[in-house]
């Protein structure tokens, strides 16, 4: 399984209004159908730059469904973020393989 993770931190001055947005993206890049799931997590570290850090990770199908994404359907998804809030967010991207899953049951 694939991890496509977006790593971005965001500017106080627009965090809220980026975090509604944020909101309403993902549903949109889980609708191209390449994705099974997505978290929204914060990152708990204080940035030296400031501002407020997010991760968003996407399970993808298949590493096919991740390629068929970015020719498909990341440009035009990554525009409207970069269209409403270009010099006050920094973002990269990273591909994670899950190479293994464990989980307890404790009763």
């Amino acid at each position: 399984m694939i991890i496509y993770n977006v790593t971005v931190n965001i500017d106080d001055s627009i965090h809220k209004e980026w975090l509604t947005w944020i909101k309403e993206h993902i549903p949109q890049v889980l609708a191209t159908g390449h994705f099974k799931e997505a978290k929204l997590t914060k990152v708990l570290v204080e940035e030296e730059m400031g501002g407020v850090t997010y991760s968003i990770q996407y399970r993808a199908h298949s590493r096919e469904a991740l390629e068929n994404y970015y020719a498909n359907h990341a440009e035009g998804l990554r525009q409207d973020g970069l269209k409403r809030f270009a010099d006050k967010m920094l973002a990269f991207r990273t591909e994670l393989e899950v190479v293994d899953e464990y989980s307890v049951n404790f009763k």
